[in-house]
Formats: structure tokens, C-alpha cells, sequence
């Protein structure tokens, strides 16, 4: 079996190094740190899909005494032809010597035959320094590319740009916690043309990263559909003896019902929003869980949350129209026409009216308290008879997913979920609208769905997050 392409990520200490491992890598769990010395070994990352490595990545420690080492190479060569020898006996006669201990690091991948990703921060200017680290990895021989990640303000790219160019056979620039994705799949290509034997093995890569953010697309829209069909039909239910029943008023019970109702969507968020960070491979924005939470003005419940991701009235009427058309169809079928579709007619005219009727605020769900009977009382709250709930729901999976769809595992900050300053959904086309609405309208009344519609309610959720990519990118 052909072994994957190995790279090195080597470099000045604390210039991004580890955040391009960690976004090429998408491994979210590297240590990245402000402070210089983070990385003092080296470590392999592998970058696995559906248990096949495709490439591996080797963080190293930043250059110490680049000058040093030069000067110990040169006192040593005796022609060009000998250079990587050179390098390989300093590596062997050094190894135990503190001085030169993350030199070694990040020297063995090398000779032992890794290519050359050297990453410089083009915020600062180019210095003798970096020069002797870009003349000793020339030593090496091996294939190199250079990435230029700026980390501050400054911009001295231009002057790196010319200086790179003179030691390396690529170079680019990278921003580790901003790339797209696009550029995570040129820079595979841009390493695949440095080695023959590394092109056809990445170019592979680049097609199995595609389709396997394909699949997680619609693994995404498939995770959203099963929550919003829970959230939608759940029902908060209590049954207590006589007893209970008497030390308790109906208030109260209604109270401690709603409670626990809201108790439980909150958490089914949660967990839907744990299951998308997992499918992209983020393990660490758990901790950042409380940060979301924190914004109170976007709390799942609050008008905030209503005016932001609710749907207007007109676009609930003729969504609603839609799925009562779709309801009122099986009529329809039953007297195998006989009706001259007027159970299509009259099924789209009850669900425009009731879609309309509810427009324009957020209900609470259904308040069900039962009569003392053979010595039980039985208390339902939920599930939820409005459909803009589930809109609200939507709109923040949805927006939820694209941050983290669109997140590289470099970045460190706070996941901040900002509302959309209009509705999106507007630009959903039509069949995707009343899919929507037909599930939401099957949940409400307590109906299942049978497969065909429970798939086109996920065709329709896919479409969603399509739509919201396009306002995302494309707004102003």
C-alpha cells in the first residue's frame, strides 16, 4: 500500500505553525498558544476520512539558533552535492545536545524524507534570521512550499513574496483561521505538483474532502429535520394521584409543565448543536457552549428570536397554502378523483387561513389540564401549535451549522451566532417551502410522516441551508 504524503510544518516559533496543522489537519485539539515554545516535539497529525489517511501533518518546534546551525553546515560541506548529508550528520551528532534540541525536531521529518511547508507570519518584516532557516531547509532538498500566514496588522507579504521565491518552489498565502475551504483544496494541489509521487495520492485527497463535506451537508440537514420533528411534537405530560392533585392548583402545575417544556428544547438545541460541531470534527467549542447561552437577546424564546428568524405572513400563507394543497390531495385520491380536486382546493384554503391566522406572533403550546378521575389527573403542555416556532428553530440550526460548516479548526475564538438582518428563506423556492410547512403542520397536529414526505422535508432543509450559504456570501 502506498504511504500518504508526509509534511513538516516548520518555521520561526509562535508564526502560525500550528494553526495550519490544525486547519489542514482539521484536528481542533492541536495547542495553539500566544506565547513562543508551545510545540517542543514534534507530532504527527493524520488526516483521516472514513478511516483512510490521506496525508499526514508533523508540527514541529520553531528555529532556535538558525545561524548557528548554518555556520556548523557550512564549516562542514565540502560542495553542493553533499548538503543533505550535511544536514543529516548534524542532525545525528546534535541529537541529546540542548542547544540545538528543536533544531533536531524539526530536522528529522526532513531527512527522513517529509516535505517542506514553511510558514512565515507577513506581519513582520524579513530579517537574517529567516534567512539562515530558509538556507538550511534548501540544504535539505526536499520539496518545499511556502506559506505566508499573517497574524498582525502590518503587511510585509510583498517583501516575502520576493524573498520566499528565491527558496521555495511555491509559495502562498494562507490565513489558517480564515481560509475558505476552496483554498484548504488548492493548497493539496499546490503540494501534489511539488513531488510526482504525491499527485495523484492528493489529488485523490482533494476529491475525497469534497464529497466528504458533501455528505456531511446532508448528514447536517438530516440531524436538523429529526430535531425540528422533536422539538415540534413534544409533549410535556404529568399524571398524578388524587393526592398529589390536591396539594397542587392548576396554576401551578401549568407552571412547573412549562418549565420543564422549555428545559427540554433548550437541551434538544443543544444537543443538535453538538452533533453538528461533531460531524465537522470541532471537539472543542463545547466549552464555548455557555457563550451562546450568555447572549441572552437570543435566547430560543425571546421576541428577539421571533422577529429574527420567524417567517413574515405572506410567506406563511402561501407555504400554507401549499401544504394544505398537499393535504387536501389525498382527498383527492381517495375518490379517485371524483372530488375534481377539491380536496386539493379546500386543503390549501384551511392552510393558508390558518397559517395566516397565526402570522404574526409566536403561540405558546397547548395547555391541556385534565379532570380528577379513578383517583388520577392527568396535565399535558405541548406540543407547540404554531409553525413559526419551528421557523425559529430552523433559522437558528441553520445558521448555527453554517458557522461551524465554514469554521477552520485553527480558530480559538468565541463562536458568536449573530442574528440575520432579514429573512432568508424568502429566496426558498416554492416546493421546499411547503415541504417545510407540511412537516411543521404534521407535528403540530400529532401525525406522522410517512418516508416520502420525512424525505422531502430533509431535501427541504438541505435546500434551506443552500439558500442561507448564498445570502451569507452573497450579501452586502
Amino acid at each position: 500500500m502506498t504511504q500518504p504524503p508526509v509534511f513538516a510544518v516548520v518555521g520561526h516559533p509562535n508564526k502560525g505553525k500550528s494553526s495550519v496543522v490544525a486547519t489542514l489537519s482539521q484536528n481542533d485539539a492541536i495547542a495553539i498558544a500566544l506565547e513562543p515554545g508551545t510545540t517542543r516535539q514534534r507530532q504527527s497529525y493524520p488526516m483521516t476520512v472514513d478511516g483512510r489517511t490521506l496525508y499526514v501533518l508533523v508540527d514541529t518546534p520553531g528555529f532556535q539558533r538558525p545561524r548557528r546551525v548554518l555556520e556548523w553546515l557550512e564549516a562542514h560541506s565540502v560542495s553542493a552535492s553533499d548538503r543533505a548529508e550535511t544536514v543529516k550528520a548534524f542532525v545525528t551528532q546534535h541529537q541529546g545536545d540542548g542547544r540545538f534540541t528543536d533544531e533536531c525536531e524539526l530536522l528529522t521529518p526532513l531527512i527522513e524524507g517529509a516535505g517542506i511547508i514553511y510558514v512565515v507570519d507577513g506581519s513582520v518584516p524579513y530579517s537574517a534570521e529567516h534567512e539562515a532557516e530558509m538556507t538550511i531547509l534548501r540544504w535539505t532538498g526536499r520539496p518545499s512550499l511556502a506559506l505566508i500566514n499573517s497574524i498582525g496588522s502590518e503587511d510585509y507579504s510583498e517583501t516575502w513574496q520576493s524573498a520566499l521565491g528565491q527558496f521555495f518552489q511555491v509559495v502562498r498565502k494562507f490565513d489558517a483561521v480564515r481560509a475558505p475551504f476552496e483554498q484548504h483544496l488548492s493548497l493539496l494541489r499546490a503540494f501534489g505538483q511539488l513531488e510526482p509521487d504525491w499527485e495523484q495520492p492528493l489529488e485523490e485527497a482533494t476529491g475525497f474532502l469534497s464529497e466528504h463535506r458533501r455528505k456531511n451537508q446532508s448528514q447536517a440537514a438530516t440531524l436538523i429535520a429529526r430535531a425540528l420533528e422533536d422539538m415540534m411534537a413534544y409533549r410535556e405530560k404529568r399524571t398524578l394521584t388524587s393526592a398529589q392533585a390536591s396539594g397542587i392548583s392548576d396554576e401551578q402545575l401549568a407552571e412547573q409543565l412549562r418549565d420543564r417544556w422549555y428545559r427540554h428544547q433548550r437541551q434538544r438545541e443543544q444537543t443538535l448543536r453538538t452533533d453538528i460541531e461533531h460531524l465537522y470534527h470541532h471537539q472543542r467549542i463545547q466549552r464555548q457552549e455557555a457563550e451562546l447561552s450568555w447572549h441572552n437577546e437570543h435566547d430560543l424564546f425571546s421576541e428577539d428570536s421571533r422577529s429574527t428568524w420567524a417567517v413574515s405572513r405572506r410567506y406563511l400563507t402561501t407555504a400554507g397554502f401549499g401544504a394544505g394543497a398537499v393535504s387536501g390531495a389525498s382527498i383527492d385520491a381517495i375518490t379517485l378523483g371524483h372530488s375534481l380536486g377539491a380536496g386539493a382546493l379546500v386543503g390549501g384554503l384551511i392552510g393558508a387561513a390558518g397559517s395566516y391566522f397565526y402570522g404574526d406572533r409566536l403561540m405558546l403550546p397547548a395547555l391541556n389540564i385534565g379532570v380528577l378521575k379513578d383517583g388520577f389527573k392527568t396535565a399535558t403542555f405541548g406540543p407547540v401549535q404554531d409553525s413559526q416556532f419551528g421557523y425559529v428553530i430552523l433559522g437558528r440550526a441553520v445558521d448555527h451549522w453554517w458557522h461551524i460548516s465554514h469554521r477552520n479548526h485553527a480558530g480559538r475564538d468565541f463562536l458568536d451566532l449573530e442574528p440575520a438582518d432579514h429573512h432568508w428563506l424568502e429566496s426558498l423556492d416554492k416546493p421546499a417551502r411547503q415541504a417545510i410547512q407540511l412537516a411543521f403542520d404534521k407535528c403540530r397536529k400529532e401525525q406522522s410522516m410517512d418516508e416520502r414526505q420525512r424525505h422531502k422535508f430533509i431535501a427541504a432543509i438541505e435546500q434551506s441551508m443552500i439558500t442561507y450559504d448564498d445570502w451569507r456570501l452573497n450579501r452586502a
